[in-house]
């Protein structure tokens, strides 16, 4: 306890497997902190025994459902002189966890904030995947919602960067079917599931290949790599073959309907997929129907 000036909040990485590789000042940290805002206080108080320590101070629950009420709490432990250490269950808080609440209450309030970093699902699956890493973006969970889901895949099509996403292994095979729609079937990605847990496994290929080996889905956490698209900013969008202006390779009308098919064969309305088809490759949506129109009246 610290009666003189005001207390510390610590934001600390948690192992995302093993106790072993929690950071080495973690231990002492959950040994003297005032207060631990946790995520799940049962896993906590496992971790803290896993790490031969035993939390001295007051353990309170702090998880998406509470996050918000908490915060007023947490901020009166902080201007009492307590130090608060804030942990998730696994990786960073703030980070698809959460964090970012108390994070941005306490600066706003002028009190110190420092970080102990540690384990990241993120950087550690960048790591392994082989994927370019010089530049990356994480989009963490992606909507549940269909229509949400597809706008967000249709924005990031055309993404040159490598992508890091979270999803819950369950709806991993569903997810890498949408991506190899949106994305293209032979987008190389990689499948992280179990980093650093005796279970681990790594599994690369095509999304289409992903999908396929997915598709009745996976026990565990899941961390997708994606590579970046192969297009690059500023260069002119494809066309339909035959239309003036038309850069790089050509699309078919052909090529254009299957994308289409694809798309709508992963549970997206053809109106939405057509308009997604367009975003991504610069055609007016108009030629997208007109090339998906011609196809079924071919098949």
């Amino acid at each position: 306890m610290k009666d003189s000036e005001p207390g510390t909040l610590i934001v600390a990485a948690a192992p995302i497997g093993q106790p072993g590789d929690a950071p080495p000042r973690l231990a002492s940290a959950l040994a003297e902190a005032g207060v631990i805002a946790a995520e799940d206080t049962r896993r906590v108080r496992r971790l803290a025994a896993a790490l031969g320590v035993k939390p001295a101070g007051r353990i309170v629950s702090y998880y998406d459902g509470v996050e918000q009420s908490r915060v007023a709490g947490l901020l009166a432990a902080l201007q009492a002189g307590d130090d608060v250490l804030l942990v998730t269950d696994a990786g960073m808080p703030g980070v698809s966890d959460p964090g970012y609440r108390l994070v941005a209450a306490a600066a706003a309030a002028g009190l110190r904030v420092t970080v102990l970093p540690g384990p990241s699902a993120v950087t550690a699956a960048l790591a392994v995947s082989g994927l370019p890493s010089d530049r990356f973006c994480f989009e963490g969970f992606p909507p549940r919602r269909a229509g949400e889901r597809t706008r967000r895949f249709a924005a990031l099509a055309a993404e040159p960067r490598t992508l890091v996403l979270f999803e819950a292994g369950r709806r991993a095979g569903g997810t890498l079917a949408e991506l190899a729609a949106a994305f293209g079937p032979g987008r190389s990605a990689v499948v992280c599931r179990e980093l650093s847990k005796t279970h681990e496994e790594i599994r690369r290929g095509t999304l289409a290949e992903l999908a396929e080996w997915a598709a009745g889905g996976l026990l565990g956490e899941v961390t997708l790599v994606v590579a970046g698209s192969p297009a690059r900013p500023g260069a002119r969008p494809v066309a339909l073959a035959g239309e003036p202006g038309a850069a790089g390779r050509a699309r078919t009308p052909a090529e254009v309907a299957a994308e289409v098919t694809a798309r709508e064969a992963a549970g997206t309305p053809r109106k939405e997929a057509i308009a997604a088809v367009a975003a991504e490759s610069g055609l007016r949506k108009r030629d997208v129907y007109d090339a998906v129109v011609a196809a079924r009246q071919r098949g």
